[in-house]
């Protein structure tokens, strides 16, 4: 396992699209839920135990199962209640493979994945193992909205920052949950729900002006 290419799969300035979305967190703040660091801090912390945990279980499945990409693909859309996300998932996932394919021998995988599949796929492709997958996933899932709220609430980057570096022990422990589940079935993968965040994924695809994809 190499260090280096898992930060070159977990950076943020990979041309993969993931700067067109919040993740929920636009929604959240037009709502009045999120105002400012520390409610940033507490939107994240549940991302990362919801989200997080489903996108790190299924990075890390589809970067260990390489014959069951079509299998998990399916399981998360089943986890997706929201058509909004589940076109964000498919966009970004596709924006991945884009990127994917410019850097390593990507297969192809019949369809356009959801993006926690497609950063498995890639894992693999780049010869990563699958906590490094789910390290990549769980991350992705709290500095991307982190990124969004500087721009949307005009927030300290430093103090957003140090929200993050204060998550990492989080972080850890969703990678090593999800890679320890690599085995089992696609229907006992992690399910964790956000109710919320499939609401406002709804009302933000509506909204005519937007700084967001999603």
């Amino acid at each position: 396992m190499s260090l280096a290419m898992l930060l070159v799969l977990a950076d943020g300035r990979l041309p993969s699209g993931g700067h067109a979305h919040s993740g929920g967190l636009e929604a959240a703040i037009a709502s009045g839920r999120v105002r400012d660091v520390a409610q940033v801090g507490e939107f994240l912390r549940g991302r990362l135990a919801t989200s997080g945990l489903v996108a790190a279980a299924f990075a890390a499945s589809a970067c260990a199962r390489t014959g069951r990409w079509l299998d998990l693909d399916g399981g998360l859309d089943a986890r997706t209640p929201s058509p909004a996300l589940r076109k964000a998932s498919r966009a970004q996932g596709r924006a991945l493979m884009r990127a994917g394919r410019a850097m390593w021998a990507v297969p192809d995988i019949g369809r356009e994945p959801h993006h926690p599949v497609a950063l498995g796929v890639l894992a693999h492709a780049a010869g990563l193992g699958p906590l490094e997958a789910a390290v990549a996933a769980a991350h992705g899932t709290v500095t991307g909205p982190a990124s969004a709220a500087v721009r949307l609430l005009g927030l300290d980057p430093y103090a957003v920052h140090a929200v993050i570096a204060g998550l990492a022990p989080d972080i850890d422990r969703v990678a090593a949950d999800a890679a320890a589940r690599v085995h089992d079935p696609v229907d006992d993968l992690p399910a964790a729900g956000a109710p919320l965040l499939d609401i406002g994924a709804e009302l933000h695809a509506t909204w005519e002006v937007r700084l967001f994809a999603s």
